[in-house]
């Protein structure tokens, strides 16, 4: 075994760890460790980046099924039209040059590091009564979230529980296992899709799904005993390093410096603002308390 797949597999299982604690994540880490590291072009690094995802998401699935925390009829009917948009994006993606599918890749990734650092506001409340999601909005958020896993190979667990939370009024645990079957039909759908134009070194994307799945049983198991806030910040600050990275691998050396500086300096002032501000706006905010209406 070589030292770089040595390591393309240890990263790998850090990669299952995240979506077995998140619920997702680990996928915008995919595409660029497969891109940099194991040295795929772009393009077979994201086709390669759905499988892992697909067939981790799925064991995961199963785990967090067992423990009664997956709504099936919402996150089939989310993932079917997930699936579609998944399928499209993957043949577009085929066609557009591969440094525009990454710089939009690392805008995507430095965007998702500032909306998990900044946490999910207005969640609803675990006891709540649980409202009975608009069919035609499930099916717009799913599409738009498959066009996305698509295009740039990313499962979206991170556009996926927001949306399963909010619309549909899952508490978060089930909201985070719901999400694992989303995004494994998307996966497998934008696969599809992406291997219309792109051969894929199965030997290599086999490996790396294994640990990535042993590092889901792992995360899962961990899930129980690491505080959620302190899971989403760490994740946050590295999702927001490996975005600029990319960025200073795929643009122009004076732009790739200037990305590099305006994301070191915002992340200096949001960690600033983090630890002495007490009412920044990057910190979680609590639960606003519902007074019951009348209706």
């Amino acid at each position: 075994m070589t030292p770089t797949l040595a390591l393309t597999l240890l990263l790998a299982v850090l990669i299952g760890v995240s979506l077995g604690l998140l619920g997702g994540g680990g996928s915008i880490l995919t595409v660029p460790i497969l891109a940099y590291v194991a040295g795929l072009p772009t393009k077979e690094a994201i086709a390669a980046s759905l499988v892992v995802v697909g067939v981790t998401s799925a064991v995961g699935a199963v785990s967090h099924a067992r423990a009664g925390r997956v709504r099936w009829r919402t996150g089939v009917s989310f993932g079917a039209a997930g699936m579609a948009g998944a399928f499209l994006g993957g043949i577009l993606g085929g066609h557009i040059p591969s440094t525009v599918l990454m710089v939009a890749f690392a805008l995507m990734m430095i965007a998702t590091s500032v909306a998990m650092l900044r946490g999910r506001r207005g969640a609803p409340a675990e006891e709540g009564p649980t409202r009975e999601p608009s069919a035609s909005r499930i099916v717009l958020e799913g599409l738009a979230v498959g066009l996305v896993t698509g295009l740039v190979g990313a499962g979206g667990g991170f556009l996926v529980v927001p949306a399963l939370a909010l619309l549909a009024g899952l508490p978060m645990p089930v909201a985070v296992g719901t999400s694992l079957v989303v995004i494994a039909m998307k996966s497998f759908a934008g696969l599809a899709g992406y291997l219309t134009s792109v051969s894929l070194d199965w030997a290599l994307v086999g490996g790396v799904t294994l640990a990535a799945v042993l590092g889901s049983l792992l995360g899962a198991r961990a899930a129980g005993h690491l505080p959620e806030r302190a899971l989403r910040t760490g994740f946050g600050v590295l999702v927001l390093a490996m975005g600029a990275l990319v960025l200073v691998q795929e643009l122009p050396g004076a732009a790739g410096a200037v990305v590099v500086g305006v994301v070191a300096l915002l992340a200096l002032l949001g960690a600033g603002c983090w630890m002495l501000v007490s009412s920044c706006p990057l910190r979680t905010a609590r639960p606003a308390s519902h007074t019951p209406r009348g209706t």
